[in-house]
């Protein structure tokens, strides 16, 4: 659902991106109307007119006139290609950047990445030992 963070009409274009890239909305689908959205969400028309024409105006969604607003033809794939450029800024150049940092060349990198380290194991710290195990420790 909609929350206070960001602005209405930017919740409502995000949630529409959302469904095209997951298939819930596929390419020639038609959209909620404005009155659709702003019921269910109960806000104002004009707000969620905001947030679906922006993404008319990003070459998403087109409008029929008379009929509604539809998925455009290659949206998707569009979409896909947008999020994966955003995801390659967003993590993985600081985590190449960082991992340059503490000496991990790409080779290494990649190993952690396909093999992660087991972290549900945990060494118990000194301070957890009960005195009557110390002698089992040793």
């Amino acid at each position: 659902m909609l929350d206070e963070g960001s602005p209405l009409f930017l919740q409502i274009a995000d949630q529409l991106v959302s469904d095209i890239v997951d298939g819930t909305l596929a390419e020639g689908d038609r959209v909620p109307s404005t009155n659709e959205f702003a019921a269910f969400h109960r806000i104002n028309p004009a707000t969620a007119a905001k947030g679906i024409n922006l993404l008319v105006d990003d070459g998403i969604l087109e409008k029929r006139r008379g009929i509604g607003m539809f998925v455009v033809t290659g949206a998707r794939d569009r979409l896909i290609d947008l999020r994966r450029k955003e995801f390659a800024e967003q993590y993985v150049d600081p985590l190449v950047t960082e991992a340059r940092r503490i000496g991990i060349d790409t080779e290494l990198l990649i190993e952690m990445i396909r093999h992660p380290p087991d972290r549900t194991r945990s060494v118990p710290s000194p301070h957890t030992i009960h005195p009557s195990e110390e002698g089992e420790a040793s």
